[in-house]
C-alpha cells in the first residue's frame, strides 16, 4: 500500500514538473514570436543606414563615430565638449519605414560606461525636427536589457519638451538611435547589440 502512494505522489510530481516545462516552452516561444528585430549589427548592410550628428550644427566641437564590431554588436562613441554651447552627440538609422503598426514599444540591449543616454526616435525622415526620446542610465561595462513603451517617449525639439504633439504612431516611425547630453564634458562609449520591437 505504502509502495502504491510512493509511485502515485512520484506520477503527480512528474506531471506538475513536464506541465510547467511544457507551459515554459510555450511563453519563452510566444515571447520570440512577439518580437521583430529591427536592428542586427551582424547585418552588414546596416553600415550604410547610421550617420552621426554632433553639435557642430550649431558651433559645437563634440566628436563620436559609430564602428562596427566583429562580435555583432556596434559602439558609439567619442567626447563630449562642452565648449562653443556645444553639448551633444548623436547617431541614428534611417529607414522608409519600419511598419510598427499593432507593437507597442521598443527592446534594446546595451553596454554603458555609467553615464545617461536617451533612445530616440522620429517619425519622419528629416535631418532636424521633431523627436520623441527616453531617457536612461548605464551601469558600467555591464549588459542591460531595457524595454520601453511608445507611451513612456517624450516629444521634444532641440532639447524642449512639446507640450502640443501627438503621441509616436508606431507605423510612422522612420529613425531609430541614441543621444548622450548630460552636461559633462568627456569620453563616452556605448554599446549596441541589437534594436527589437515588441508587442
Amino acid at each position: 500500500m505504502k509502495k502504491a502512494r510512493k509511485v502515485l505522489v512520484v506520477i503527480v510530481i512528474l506531471n506538475i514538473y513536464l506541465s510547467l516545462v511544457s507551459w515554459s516552452d510555450i511563453t519563452s516561444a510566444t515571447m520570440e514570436t512577439a518580437e521583430r528585430i529591427l536592428i542586427d549589427f551582424n547585418n552588414t548592410d546596416e553600415k550604410e543606414n547610421w550617420q552621426i550628428i554632433n553639435d557642430d550644427v550649431m558651433g559645437g566641437v563634440s566628436q563620436s563615430e559609430i564602428i562596427f564590431n566583429d562580435t555583432g554588436t556596434a559602439t558609439f562613441q567619442g567626447r563630449i565638449s562642452l565648449e562653443n554651447n556645444g553639448g551633444f552627440a548623436s547617431t541614428r538609422s534611417k529607414s522608409p519605414a519600419y511598419r510598427l503598426g499593432g507593437y507597442i514599444g521598443l527592446h534594446v540591449r546595451i553596454r554603458g560606461d555609467g553615464r545617461d543616454y536617451q533612445l530616440r526616435v522620429r517619425t519622419d525622415n528629416r535631418f532636424d525636427g521633431i523627436s520623441y526620446r527616453y531617457r536612461f542610465a548605464t551601469q558600467p561595462e555591464t549588459w542591460m536589457n531595457i524595454r520601453v513603451p511608445f507611451s513612456k517617449f517624450v516629444p521634444v525639439f532641440r532639447g524642449r519638451i512639446l507640450s502640443d504633439v501627438s503621441p509616436i504612431s508606431p507605423d510612422q516611425i522612420q529613425q531609430v538611435g541614441f543621444l548622450i547630453s548630460d552636461k559633462q564634458a568627456g569620453k563616452f562609449r556605448l554599446e549596441i547589440d541589437w534594436i527589437k520591437a515588441y508587442k
